[in-house]
């Protein structure tokens, strides 16, 4: 039909298309067509917000629909809403050529434009494209300046990541963390850390939690992933392919939280999500062969039995509750009942609280020097290129590794200022956990339960013949099960009331000389002792020596 007719719609930023701009065009669209007696047949909305490769995908839509459906008229508003790309004009103009009948009305102009237009009209179009591709470069150009002057005020030049929002400070528009989404977000990247979630499953545990996209929607396993390998999160970003140390935005987690959760991504035998998560799945092993106890539900009740991959004679299926009471009675062997040694854990865990804070003081100290300097640097060698003592080449080399060196220190010191914290809340949770662990396993849900015994547990070994379980704990725990063991114990208790075999000195000892002692029969207590070994003047623990009254000395 020769009076078929689409309409284009163009917005600049998302503030015109939620507003008034979009409506007025359409209407002014609508208006026209039904003026000149011009069937409106549909209309379409280029946003400029969104990218060029979008824009111009738009716009062949419109362009292969008209091709298709033989559309004889394009409306729009003006000629810098239509094209804003010579490329575009080109295409236009073939579309004019190939058939008389074809017509672009810009109605502000009062402009029609054909294969028929006089020279001077054709000129018109011309001139006003070539106009709208220099405002589309020149205003390129001036976003990128201020992209530039972002980074290097240390913000991130792109629009708000998910979690964030933007507000205007000092004159630009900077990411806060958004309340809104922000705490369940950092909930979800910390919850990764604990090694118990597939990415599946972490989408469909905060969707439970109640996180939703910006649109309301369930956040996708793919976005779930982008947002764990993401360092944006904990700092740095990337931008243009490079990766940005120095940033001012507020992270939701820390590096250490980043990096754990990298190296679980990169894991080859990763959770694999499934519809039953059951309290001993993947924590269980056969004691005779050491296979893992597959554990299923028959006729409503959860049976565990050895999968038997290796020859073993443990055939018997064991139920849940055949083996969760003998956890209970293990659990229950933590339990410091000896008031003295109770005090002396206390004591051990304020004092040793302090030693590492005097520690992490003097490291603060030496850190925050070296990091005076390297400003001082950093503010010479600017003075030196204002003043032309060195070329733009050797500035911005000697700039790029004081940049370096000012991010890794400034990293240093938030390290040691988090760790302060986190060995003082490690210190407390342990003694807790540990003397309150039967009543803090009893009282949470299944998945914290697990958490509990991956944590304290290094081995949970089964015999279903004889529905017995071996429990073996880690370090930690294990030394203070045996110290528990000791003092707990009756021959403790005797001997302690026998006033003729006291051991207790007539007054105090100094005690200093038995640490090296303790030590090599715990070495578990050389706290911040890892994989680079290196000399230690403190240690979490009192120098006291533990020994069963009434051990001969040596």
């Amino acid at each position: 039909m020769d009076n078929s007719s689409v309409g284009l719609e163009r917005v600049s930023t998302k503030e015109q298309a939620e507003g008034y701009s979009l409506e007025s065009q359409r209407k002014g669209n609508k208006s026209y067509t039904q003026k000149k007696q011009l069937d409106l047949k549909k209309s379409f909305t280029i946003h400029e917000s969104a990218s060029k490769t979008e824009q111009r995908k738009i716009f062949r839509k419109m362009m292969e629909y008209v091709e298709k459906h033989s559309i004889k008229h394009i409306v729009c508003e003006k000629v810098d809403r239509f094209s804003r790309s010579i490329v575009e004009a080109k295409l236009i103009y073939d579309w004019l050529s190939a058939d008389e009948k074809r017509n672009l009305h810009f109605i502000k102009e009062n402009l029609i434009v054909n294969k028929n237009s006089k020279s001077h009209e054709k000129l018109n179009l011309n001139m006003k494209v070539v106009l709208a591709q220099f405002y589309a470069d020149n205003l390129s150009e001036e976003v990128k300046k201020g992209q530039e002057g972002k980074l290097e005020n240390g913000w991130y030049p792109g629009p708000a990541k998910f979690g964030y929002k933007t507000i205007k400070f000092e004159g630009k528009h900077v990411p806060i963390p958004d309340e809104a989404f922000a705490p369940l977000l950092k909930k979800g990247l910390e919850l990764f850390t604990t090694g118990n979630y597939s990415v599946q499953k972490l989408a469909n545990t905060m969707f439970e939690e109640g996180l939703r996209s910006k649109k309301g929607f369930k956040v996708s396993p793919a976005r779930w992933h982008d947002h764990l390998i993401d360092p944006f999160y904990y700092g740095p970003f990337y931008w243009n392919n490079e990766l940005h140390f120095e940033h001012k935005h507020e992270p939701l987690i820390t590096e250490e939280v980043y990096n754990k959760n990298q190296s679980l991504l990169r894991r080859k035998n990763a959770p694999k999500y499934t519809t039953h998560n059951h309290l001993f799945k993947g924590i269980t092993t056969c004691l005779e062969c050491g296979n893992s106890i597959t554990w299923e539900v028959q006729k409503g009740i959860l049976y565990g039995y050895c999968n038997r991959y290796k020859p073993c004679g443990q055939i018997a299926s064991i139920k849940v509750e055949d083996i969760e009471p003998q956890l209970l009675v293990a659990l229950e062997a933590l339990q410091v009942k000896n008031q003295r040694l109770m005090e002396w854990l206390r004591k051990a865990i304020k004092e040793g609280h302090k030693e590492e804070i005097d520690y992490h003081n003097a490291a603060l100290s030496e850190l925050e020097v070296k990091l005076t300097q390297v400003q001082r640097r950093i503010d010479n060698l600017v003075d030196m290129r204002v003043d032309e003592l060195i070329d733009k080449e050797g500035f911005d080399r000697k700039l790029s590794q004081y940049k370096i060196e000012k991010e890794r220190l400034t990293q240093a010191i938030q390290k040691h200022s988090r760790l302060q914290v986190k060995q003082a809340e490690y210190s407390v949770s342990f003694y807790e956990l540990a003397q309150k662990a039967k009543e803090i396993y009893q009282e949470v849900k299944l998945e914290e339960k697990r958490r509990i015994l991956r944590h304290m547990f290094s081995t949970l070994q089964v015999r279903p013949n004889t529905k017995e379980l071996v429990a073996t704990f880690t370090k930690p725990f294990q030394m203070l099960v045996e110290l528990a063991e000791l003092t707990n114990s009756s021959n403790v208790a005797v001997a302690e009331v026998k006033t003729d075999r006291i051991f207790e000195p007539s007054k105090k000892t100094d005690t200093t000389l038995q640490t090296a002692t303790f030590l090599a029969a715990y070495p578990i207590l050389r706290w911040g002792q890892d994989s680079n070994l290196r000399g230690l003047t403190t240690t979490r623990f009192p120098s006291v020596l533990l020994k069963p009254l009434g051990h001969p000395t040596s």
